[in-house]
C-alpha cells in the first residue's frame, strides 16, 4: 500500500490540507474528511497513471465518479466528495497550478430519499426505562431520557454542562449546528432522571470538568461511547434492532408531529435552519396514520380481508 508522500499529487494535497488547518482552521475531524475524499483522486491518478494536476481533466473526474457510483457510494456521500475536489482544484487555480476546475459542471446521482427509523411510543417507552441505582446505570438512564424528551442531538447531548440545565424550570439550553443556541422544555421524567444522577455525578466528575455527563474517568464522555451505551441498553432492554442516538430524536420529532400536528413547532424544537429538513416528519406521520385508517376503517378492512382470500 502506498504511503500518502508517494501517491500522485502529494505536494499539492499537503498544501491545501495546511491551507485549511492554518487558514480556515478546520477541525481535525474535517481535515481527515477531506484527506480521505483526496486519497481517492490520488489513488485513481495512480491507477491512470496521472502523475500532475494538469493532466486530471474533467473527464477523467467523470470516470471517477462513474466508478465511485458503481462501487456502491450514494449520492450525499458522492456530493461531498466532489464538493471536497472542487475546493481543491479552486485552491489549486489561486496558486496557480491549474487554469480550470476540472469538477465544475458534474453532480452527484441522487439517492432515493430514505426515511428516519424510528421507535413508537411504546418501543420508545420500554428503551428509556432503565433499571439500576449505580453510576452508570444512572447516568445512561438520564442521557437516554433527555435525548427522547427534549429531541437532542449527540454533539449537543455531549457538549451540554451542568449550568445549562435548569431543573426547576425545566428547561435545557443546548448549542446547535452553527453554534446556534435554543432552549428547550425538558419532560418530567427526564427532570427526574437527571436529578437521580446528579446525586451521584459529583463522586465521579473531576473537580474543574463543567460537562454534565462524565465518564468513569471524570471526564466528558464521548461521542463514541453515547453510541456504545446505547448499542448495550438496547440488547438489555431487548429492543431487537440497535437504537442509536439519532434513532431517538427521529422518535421524538415524529411523536411531536402525531400529537401537535404544529411542523413549525417541531422545526423550533428540533432546531432546523430551513422547515424542509423538518418536513421529513410529515412522511412518517402520513405513515402512522395509514397505518391507524388500515385497521379502523371498514372498507380498508375489507380490502385487506378481501387480498388475503385471494
Amino acid at each position: 500500500m502506498l504511503t500518502p508522500e508517494a501517491l500522485p499529487l502529494a505536494r499539492e494535497v499537503e498544501a491545501f490540507s495546511q491551507f485549511l488547518k492554518i487558514e480556515k482552521q478546520l477541525s481535525e475531524r474535517t481535515l481527515d474528511a477531506y484527506r480521505r475524499d483526496l486519497r481517492k483522486l490520488q489513488e485513481y491518478a495512480h491507477t491512470r497513471n496521472l502523475q500532475s494536476l494538469d493532466t486530471i481533466n474533467h473527464q477523467e473526474i467523470r470516470l471517477l465518479l462513474a466508478q465511485q457510483h458503481r462501487s456502491g457510494n450514494g449520492g450525499k456521500t458522492l456530493a461531498r466528495w466532489l464538493s471536497a475536489l472542487r475546493s481543491f482544484f479552486r485552491f489549486a487555480i489561486k496558486r496557480g497550478w491549474l487554469e480550470a476546475n476540472p469538477a465544475d459542471g458534474l453532480q452527484a446521482p441522487k439517492s432515493p430519499k430514505k426515511l428516519p427509523k424510528t421507535l413508537d411510543v411504546d418501543q420508545a417507552g420500554q428503551f428509556v426505562q432503565l433499571d439500576g441505582d449505580d453510576f452508570i446505570s444512572l447516568r445512561d438512564g438520564a442521557m437516554v431520557e433527555l435525548m427522547y424528551s427534549s429531541g437532542l442531538r449527540l454533539a449537543e447531548l455531549v457538549s451540554t454542562n451542568v449550568q445549562d440545565i435548569d431543573l426547576t424550570g425545566a428547561s435545557i439550553r443546548v448549542t446547535g449546528k452553527g453554534n446556534k443556541q435554543r432552549e428547550l422544555p425538558v419532560g418530567r421524567f427526564a427532570v427526574a432522571a437527571v436529578k437521580r444522577y446528579l446525586g451521584v455525578r459529583e463522586l465521579h466528575a473531576n473537580a474543574t470538568e463543567p460537562a454534565l455527563f462524565v465518564s468513569q474517568r471524570g471526564n466528558r464522555i464521548s461521542h463514541r461511547s453515547v453510541q456504545a451505551r446505547l448499542e448495550q441498553i438496547s440488547l438489555r432492554q431487548g429492543m431487537g434492532q440497535p437504537v442509536h442516538p439519532h434513532m431517538l430524536r427521529h422518535s421524538f420529532a415524529s411523536h411531536m408531529l402525531e400529537s401537535s400536528s404544529d411542523l413549525r413547532l417541531v422545526q423550533e424544537l428540533l432546531g432546523h435552519a430551513n422547515i424542509s429538513t423538518t418536513q421529513v416528519y410529515t412522511h412518517l406521520d402520513f405513515q402512522h396514520l395509514a397505518k391507524v385508517y388500515d385497521s379502523a376503517h371498514p372498507r380498508a378492512q375489507r380490502r385487506r380481508q378481501d387480498d388475503d382470500t385471494e
